[in-house]
């Protein structure tokens, strides 16, 4: 896992978070939701590879 990784969540959850403020400031709520959870489902994915990473690592450390 290297810096890139933290740097894009980073930048996902800056892009992310001007985009709720400006909609929660024009009264579109349920929009701003929306973004959040795309937000959200964007970094998780960015994680996955990290995570499928980790738990073959356990695997081979714990012999299973």
């Amino acid at each position: 896992m290297g810096i890139s990784l933290v740097l894009k969540i980073a930048g996902v959850g800056l892009i992310v978070s001007v985009a709720c403020q400006i909609l929660q400031k024009n009264g579109r709520d349920e929009q701003a939701t929306f973004v959040a959870i795309a937000g959200v489902v964007i970094a998780t994915l960015f994680l996955v590879k990290e995570i499928s990473n980790l738990f073959s690592t356990l695997k081979s450390v714990f012999g299973l």
